[in-house]
């Protein structure tokens, strides 16, 4: 399903893509227990790489309350390019209730655009002090703060930073997130609050062991205007192989109707793996591009699958380091890279960046 926005007077905002020039990326410091069962041990450690391979690169906002703030400092060691914002949190996944930041077209400053936020349809309470974070956040930031009407997660969005957006019905068009709301009714408030004026919904279906009924960054993301990666999976035995696959070919069919054209790269998924009898939500498009140079990409401890995934970025992104950051404890918590960060653009605005040839 495919819609064109409607509205009655043209946004002033564009949210910016991830590969734009950013300002800093916002994470929060792992502590919920319960996100990972049995098995919190290694978390901390593996965040701990994430953060340092993030600020190696662009500055980073830590949100981590009272003590956490200390623990965060004796994990990561030296904390060059880190702050330390003292907010509570009920959990790490700062991409579904962290503000999505977006350019004023006016004035080129930066706002935040904080959506209502009930941890995914209410599956796990409580999530007050998620909800609250994003004003704590646009005000650390220093911008101004456009309430969203919708309670929408991050990581359900995806964007090209030309006005096009990818995202899935299941996630938006609910019942548990926004009741008596329809397509056309979410597609005008992302308009208004991110100048989006074109939606793709992909509707095929999400990942075997999902939490976020198919949040799209698990699914299809752009890495430049003209190009977007695809899980699937190669076995056809794999439950995914069909949901996966029904993705591909509507984005296949969408690419060669928009405007710019689209290329859609197959993106296998690992092997399946369980822990305790549950299947872990693993892709690689749970990519995380900061600072506008450096790609870092989830391995699975999945040798050859892993290893594919990296070269296929190598041959799209030719001009970024792409590195490959073990996430195989952080996903049985049901998130990774993205899913636990979120790029806050650099103000001033320009018009879309047109991609160089190549890459």
């Amino acid at each position: 399903m495919t819609s064109p926005t409607t509205s009655a007077e043209a946004s002033p905002f564009r949210w910016p893509a991830e590969w734009e020039p950013q300002d800093r990326v916002w994470l929060a410091w792992p502590h919920n227990r319960e996100t990972w069962p049995d098995r919190f041990g290694p978390v901390p450690t593996a965040f701990a790489a994430l953060i340092r391979a993030v600020a190696e690169v662009t500055p980073v906002g830590l949100l981590a309350a009272g003590p956490l703030a200390a623990e965060a400092h004796r994990v990561i060691g030296p904390l060059d390019h880190v702050e330390l914002v003292d907010c509570p949190t009920n959990d790490c996944w700062i991409r579904d209730y962290g503000p999505t930041f977006v350019q004023d077209t006016r004035d080129g400053s930066v706002w935040g655009v904080d959506w209502g936020y009930n941890a995914w349809g209410g599956k796990y309470p409580p999530w007050d002090a998620d909800l609250a974070a994003g004003e704590r956040i646009c005000g650390t930031a220093g911008c101004r703060r456009l309430v969203g009407r919708l309670t929408a997660e991050g990581g359900a969005l995806e964007t090209d930073g030309q006005d096009r957006l990818l995202t899935t019905p299941e996630c938006l068009i609910t019942d548990t997130r926004n009741p008596g709301w329809d397509a056309e009714a979410v597609a005008r408030e992302l308009h208004r609050c991110l100048g989006i004026r074109e939606i793709l919904w992909l509707d095929g279906g999400g990942l075997e062991g999902d939490d976020t009924d198919g949040h799209i960054d698990q699914l299809a993301r752009f890495v430049d205007p003209e190009n977007i990666v695809a899980a699937v999976a190669d076995d056809p035995a794999d439950p995914n192989r069909e949901p996966l696959e029904a993705n591909f070919r509507q984005l296949k069919l969408w690419g060669q109707q928009t405007t710019p054209p689209v290329a859609i790269h197959r993106l296998p998924v690992p092997p399946p793996r369980r822990i305790a009898g549950r299947r872990v939500p693993e892709s690689y498009c749970n990519f995380l591009m900061v600072g506008g140079r450096r790609l870092l990409v989830p391995q699975f401890r999945a040798a050859a699958a892993d290893a594919r995934a990296l070269r296929r970025f190598a041959e799209l992104l030719p001009r970024w380091e792409i590195v490959g950051l073990d996430a195989s404890d952080l996903v049985w918590g049901l998130g990774a890279f993205h899913c636990a960060s979120q790029q806050q653009p650099a103000a001033g605005w320009q018009p879309p960046p047109v991609p160089e040839e190549g890459g």
